[in-house]
């Protein structure tokens, strides 16, 4: 294969950009709702609306559990967002982030067959989304709460989790920590470490990195051997903002509580000195991240470049300073650590179960079968996480949530574990087919035909 020169690595990088642009305002939009129930003629509707559907609205009425069973709610799930902290554009408000919750509503469905709503809320008090989301548990089957600002997103997946009857979930807490925990698992089988021993420079300490320290912890990285450092510095008990961080930013300070016994001070290069393994979610790049840093990191090293669009650094010159396995965000380079290798197959497991919460403990279990996913089919330096392609990743992410979900005693109803599979994997396979069938017969346009 061809090796490709810097200037055409960049135009490859903004090419997605590009189409964007150009597919957007062509489908305006990427969702719709189309119906699921067969309609022979018009007095099909006497059954699904008046006078048939008083009988199931009854029957709920007796039983507000026969809702997962006569409407779709079994299969509904909420993305919600402010609009606070969209990808790496910030606060953008609800109306411009609604294009990254269609998308995700997009992923869920054909990856997970999950029918899932955007629902961009105009306020960012934290108080009023908890209302908000509260108000809409009849309807849903979970919440997916999405591009939400720190600190109160804590505040929000707390609150909700603990009085809520449905899973919630915080994708950029919960998903990036998943995900980023199955790719860590495989890279540093690679290169011949493990978990208990590596040092780990968390660059970013937002929602995200917050819930990957928790994650990586629980898998084996000793919280010792962590160095996580913020906008202002590597985190540690003597910073100059300790008391700020004790009352407003409580798990940062839970951080410098936990980790960084020695007291290192500093900023990125410091944290990275020695390290044998990056996991950053910062600002996007590049130049975040600097070549002569990753020169000075441990042999053998391990770069996980997350934020998006761009990420901190480019691949091709973490390559060229030194590092063993680089992963980014994107698509179009190698090892992409990506939400959506996660939330379609973990909430359809866990609406395969009914469940009424998605524990950590879930979330490991999606991280192992991820990784033995990838495993199954050879990891590399190139190759420490499976593609979206491998279709087969999401039914037995399903699974593997389901059964701890289970086992852990939050799940509604219980079935086997071939069951399970069989219905996840014909979901999924429904919702693939139909879309193929919609481009097939042109009722999904191709704008290049």
């Amino acid at each position: 294969m061809k090796k490709l020169t810097v200037e055409e690595l960049l135009a490859k990088a903004e090419q997605p950009s590009k189409d964007a642009m150009r597919l957007h305002p062509f489908y305006r939009g990427k969702i719709e709702v189309i119906p699921k129930c067969r309609i022979r003629d018009f007095n099909d509707f006497a059954v699904w609306y008046t006078p048939g559907v008083a009988d199931p609205c009854k029957e709920i009425y007796a039983d507000k559990e026969k809702a997962y069973e006569m409407t779709n709610k079994w299969n509904f799930v909420a993305v919600i967002s402010d609009g606070s902290r969209v990808l790496g554009l910030g606060d953008i408000g609800p109306e411009a982030g609604l294009p990254v919750m269609e998308g995700k509503a997009l992923l869920y469905k054909y990856l997970g067959g999950v029918d899932a709503f955007p629902l961009c809320l105009d306020t960012k008090d934290p108080e009023e989304i908890i209302q908000a989301v509260k108000w809409l548990q009849p309807t849903f089957g979970g919440i997916n709460l999405e591009d939400i600002s720190h600190p109160k997103c804590f505040h929000i997946l707390d609150t909700l989790r603990k009085e809520m009857e449905i899973p919630v979930w915080h994708d950029d807490q919960q998903g990036t920590a998943c995900v980023t925990v199955a790719g860590l698992l495989n890279a540093v089988k690679i290169v011949n470490k493990n978990m208990e021993n590596i040092r780990v420079a968390l660059i970013g300490a937002g929602a995200a990195n917050i819930a990957i320290s928790r994650l990586i912890i629980t898998a084996g990285v000793k919280p010792e051997n962590i160095i996580a450092v913020d906008s202002k510095g590597i985190l540690h008990r003597d910073r100059g903002d300790r008391e700020t961080l004790m009352t407003k930013y409580k798990q940062k300070w839970h951080l410098c509580e936990t980790t960084n016994p020695k007291g290192i001070t500093g900023d990125i290069k410091d944290a990275m000195e020695g390290a044998d393994v990056v996991l950053s979610a910062s600002k996007p790049g590049p130049g975040i991240i600097k070549k002569e840093w990753v020169e000075r990191m441990a042999e053998d090293s391990i770069i996980f470049a997350s934020a998006n669009p761009i990420p901190e650094i480019w691949p091709w010159e973490a390559k060229e300073a030194g590092a063993r396995i680089i992963a980014t965000g994107r698509s179009d380079f190698p090892n992409q650590v990506n939400n959506s290798l996660g939330f379609p197959g973990i909430f359809r497991g866990a609406l395969d179960i009914r469940a009424t919460k998605i524990t950590d403990e879930m979330c490991i279990e999606a991280a192992k079968e991820l990784a033995k996913v990838a495993e199954d089919h050879g990891i590399n330096e190139d190759y420490i996480i499976p593609n979206m392609d491998q279709w087969e990743v999401f039914p037995r992410e399903a699974v593997a949530v389901g059964s701890k979900g289970i086992e852990q005693g939050v799940a509604r109803i219980k079935a086997s574990a071939e069951e399970r599979f069989r219905q996840a994997e014909a979901i999924i396979k429904k919702a693939r087919d139909e879309v193929q069938l919609l481009m097939k017969e042109n009722f999904i346009l191709d704008p290049d035909e």
